[in-house]
């Protein structure tokens, strides 16, 4: 993981502030195929409901799914599970303990918690990125959080900057570098083990989705039945849902 590419000229957006909502999420929420999403932190973040009058007051009420109706503001998570029920692969690869209204809104979304949103936990994390359908990449410093992502008033956000990019070869280079990590392709010479909820390497090879490399690594264990595997690939939240317990 630590690298340092040659110079070279890549074209990009400049971002901050507001520009983070109009840029990221609104990508975010457009997505076709892909969400992948690194951040150090994990909070409730509201987003803006087309639906509703402008200057509505702000709030959760009516955040579940089919009650947004004249509410001014829904969750992300009510959008991920729109992406989720289109079949998009939803990512979110993060450091610190998902706060407990994050935590309460996901409940409200079965097909999130079943799959739909695969969350893994690494406390190494503290890389903010976000890249939609494999096209377009933001790197920056903000987390996935409603004051870092100008969700919030010009007064109450976080200053924050960052690059958004369609730039293939760093689009490869940084997905490639988050597949390392979420696979648990850094597990083996990890020196903050005791501080880890549950190795990647082990929900990668749960989830059928680790490196050659990093299943050969793992400690020893017996391998799950044709039929096991299929249900651990068809739910990949089985021990992610336990990590996220307080």
């Amino acid at each position: 993981m630590d690298l340092a590419h040659a110079p070279r000229a890549v074209s990009m957006e400049l971002i901050s502030g507001r520009g983070h909502y109009e840029r990221v999420i609104t990508a975010v929420t457009n997505a076709h195929t892909s969400v992948w999403i690194a951040t150090a932190n994990v909070k409730a973040l509201l987003i803006e409901d087309g639906r509703a009058a402008p200057g509505r007051r702000r709030s959760m009420r009516g955040s579940t799914r089919g009650s947004t109706r004249g509410s001014s503001y829904v969750s992300i998570l009510s959008q991920l599970d729109d992406l989720a029920a289109r079949g998009v692969e939803l990512r979110l690869l993060h450091a610190e303990l998902p706060s407990g209204p994050f935590r309460d809104e996901l409940a409200n979304h079965p097909r999130l918690v079943n799959g739909g949103l695969a969350l893994r936990r690494c406390p190494r994390v503290h890389m903010k990125l976000v890249i939609v359908d494999g096209e377009l990449l933001y790197l920056g410093s903000a987390n996935w959080t409603g004051a870092g992502l100008g969700a919030k008033g010009s007064g109450r956000r976080n200053f924050e900057l960052g690059i958004v990019t369609d730039d293939a070869q760093l689009l490869d280079q940084v997905q490639s570098m988050y597949e390392r990590v979420w696979s648990g392709g850094e597990c083996e010479g990890c020196k903050l083990r005791a501080e880890c909820p549950g190795p990647l390497v082990e929900l990668a090879i749960a989830a059928g989705t680790g490196t050659t490399a990093a299943v050969a690594r793992a400690a020893p264990r017996k391998r799950p039945s044709r039929r096991a595997r299929r249900v651990l690939v068809a739910k990949p939240l089985a021990r992610s849902r336990r990590m996220l317990a307080p």
